[in-house]
């Protein structure tokens, strides 16, 4: 069967980019870019909380909130995982004109994105507190980092309903339309920052609640874009169900997927904890320093999702050789932003940093940590590329285990034998880039296997329905 040109046509909105025909390195970049930009302003949720409240509510309330981030991301990231899983199948229904698999895909996945956000909510009324108890969070700042992850959490089904929205967007292309979307609640987002901690004064609960108002409106948003649409990915709350037989094949995916992020989130919070023992002027350099951390994620991880859309309407379709050209460019494209970006972040930190804090030890700290871990960051991106483009072949499970081993374990090992002997900050981030060199070997060795594996499967039969 091979490169077999078995597109189905499909009447395209002006949002939607055509994965199967054409060039490719353009419309990588076309819907990279905007994915790249949401994610950037997704954090600048959580950038603008730290921004405010780090200037108006002292340190002690910068480190309250920044000691919440990495338990917050172990909370979600399963579910927020599933919606790759959701992303991949609608990607391929949508490739190969299946329109009624496709709609019922959407529902399925909407309906499963709200009740997990309920579960989410309840999880975080109830466990926040005793979750940083556990991470040795210091009693100086336990009560308001509590107070801001339990307000949080009153917006995760809002947050969940987005993404799993979004999700589907970009399985059809359209890549832009979820980054309007954000753009309109982050400038709503930055405006109720400054008026709920500087009018009212009401410091970390302020930008905890600007930041679930704004997820509504993101949600309401996207949402309505899903029920106006004329497409086969519409969206109509009066068939929302769950429907096992996509679910178990949305599950397939993105429950390795958010396990991955899950346990690689937790090794974050094992580190967070080692940061926590240095005290409160490490734990705010921590929190600024990885909050440009975060930037740079998102970069990879929005070309990391490109290869993994793109990846799964070519295997729908029976494209491998168009699959395998994907992967190359987005090899170069991850490169080159990398870097860029990495470098930009380790040149100027200090600027960088002085967004967040004016505090000299504080830049200090957090300069220290970004040499370690900016410089090197393309190993990062080089990581999840191969990742990404397994899922988009329907194989997560691999991928997973291998996550697992290469770059928790090594963390773990590192946190627990090596930073407890040599007990300083450059120690501690070494693991960073020791970690994903150590992944991307074992990574690229198993991808190889996996593809000789899926194409001759390609060739040999229909492509997997």
């Amino acid at each position: 069967m091979g490169e077999r040109a078995m597109s189905v046509a499909i009447k395209r909105s002006k949002y939607e980019i055509d994965m199967c025909n054409g060039s490719i390195m353009d419309k990588l970049i076309a819907f990279s870019m905007p994915l790249m930009l949401s994610g950037i302003l997704q954090l600048l949720f959580n950038a603008v909380d730290l921004v405010v409240v780090g200037k108006f509510s002292g340190s002690d309330a910068l480190a309250a909130v920044g000691a919440t981030t990495a338990l917050i991301n172990m909370f979600i990231n399963l579910f927020i995982g599933v919606s790759l899983g959701a992303n991949v199948l609608a990607a391929r229904f949508y490739a190969s004109g299946r329109e009624k698999e496709m709609s019922e895909t959407v529902h399925t996945a909407i309906a499963f994105a709200l009740i997990s956000g309920v579960v989410m909510l309840f999880v975080g009324l109830f466990f926040s507190k005793g979750a940083l108890e556990l991470m040795d969070t210091p009693a100086d700042v336990i009560d308001q980092s509590t107070l801001y992850m339990r307000i949080y959490f009153l917006g995760m089904p809002f947050f969940m309903l987005y993404n799993y929205g979004a999700a589907i967007l970009r399985a059809v292309g359209d890549t832009r339309r979820p980054l309007y979307f954000l753009l309109i609640s982050g400038v709503l987002n930055t405006a109720l920052n400054l008026f709920l901690v500087i009018v009212f004064g009401l410091g970390v609960a302020g930008v905890a609640i600007a930041t679930v108002i704004s997820q509504m409106v993101s949600c309401i948003l996207v949402l309505r874009c899903l029920y106006r649409t004329e497409g086969c990915y519409q969206l109509r709350f009066s068939k929302l169900m769950i429907k096992g037989v996509y679910l178990k094949q949305i599950f397939q995916v993105g429950i390795p997927a958010g396990i991955q992020s899950t346990v690689i989130t937790f090794s974050n919070v094992l580190l967070q904890s080692s940061v926590n023992s240095f005290g409160s002027i490490a734990m705010a350099g921590y929190t600024a320093a990885n909050n440009i951390f975060g930037f740079l994620y998102v970069s990879v991880n929005s070309i990391s999702q490109t290869c993994m859309s793109f990846t799964s309407q070519n295997y729908g379709v029976g494209k491998w050789k168009r699959m395998d050209r994907v992967l190359i460019d987005c090899i170069i494209l991850s490169v080159v932003v990398t870097l860029l970006l990495g470098g930009g972040a380790c040149i100027f930190g200090k600027q960088l940093l002085r967004i967040y804090t004016k505090e000299p030890e504080v830049i200090a700290c957090g300069m220290e940590i970004l040499f370690y871990t900016t410089a090197t960051y393309f190993l990062c991106g080089l990581m999840d590329l191969f990742p990404g483009a397994l899922r988009g072949m329907g194989r997560s499970t691999v991928p997973m285990i291998l996550s697992v081993i290469g770059t928790v374990g090594m963390r773990i090992v590192w946190i627990y034998g090596v930073f407890p002997q040599y007990r300083s900050l450059k120690v501690l981030f070494i693991s960073y880039p020791a970690s994903w060199l150590i992944t991307i070997v074992m990574q690229v060795i198993c991808f190889f296997f996996v593809r000789r594996k899926v194409h001759r499967s390609i060739i040999m039969k229909e492509p997997a329905q």
